[in-house]
């Protein structure tokens, strides 16, 4: 299955990717804290903001909350970045309560649109070997495994899986 295909229309219509900001940065930490993702933190996040790589920072913003007492805007996010053709998943997240409604999804469509438009003909990320959810989610969108890489996380030490893609324009 192609990563267009991914993303329902539904969620398509509760759900706006629009660019990162920094006014986004406390809500995106705040989701990657409680993802269990390797920590970036504001500074990193903001750093990023201010790079080139700026349009690859996308955020996921809910158009109708699930519940009223849900105040939060932000319903997930990704972080990439283009380097000698490739881009390079460096972050995605979903908060859990929006999780398995396909915003991941959206979400790497998104990215890869953004990362074709920029020239790169290879996506690639890194992948905890035992975030079988995650496995799941980028293979549905499109990603194999390409490699390992031994020893890759710290806290807990754990490897990585490499999954790539190719992309090419006409897909």
């Amino acid at each position: 299955m192609s990563i267009s295909r991914v993303a329902t229309a539904a969620v398509s219509e509760a759900v706006h990717i629009d660019r990162m900001t920094e006014h986004d940065l406390l809500e995106v930490v705040e989701i990657e804290e409680r993802s269990g993702l390797s920590r970036w933190g504001w500074a990193a996040y903001y750093s990023e903001l201010q790079t080139l790589n700026r349009e690859l920072m996308l955020v996921a913003r809910v158009a109708r909350p699930l519940e009223q007492a849900c105040t939060a805007a932000i319903a997930g996010y990704i972080v990439a970045r283009l380097g000698a053709g490739e881009l390079h998943i460096n972050n995605v997240a979903v908060r859990d309560e929006y999780r398995q409604q396909g915003i991941g999804s959206l979400l790497l469509r998104r990215i890869v649109d953004a990362g074709k438009s920029c020239g790169a003909t290879e996506a690639l990320l890194e992948v905890r070997a035992g975030n079988r959810a995650a496995q799941g989610l980028y293979e549905r969108c499109g990603l194999r495994i390409i490699g390992r890489r031994r020893n890759y996380y710290s806290q807990p030490v754990e490897d990585a899986l490499v999954m790539g893609m190719a992309l090419s324009r006409d897909a």
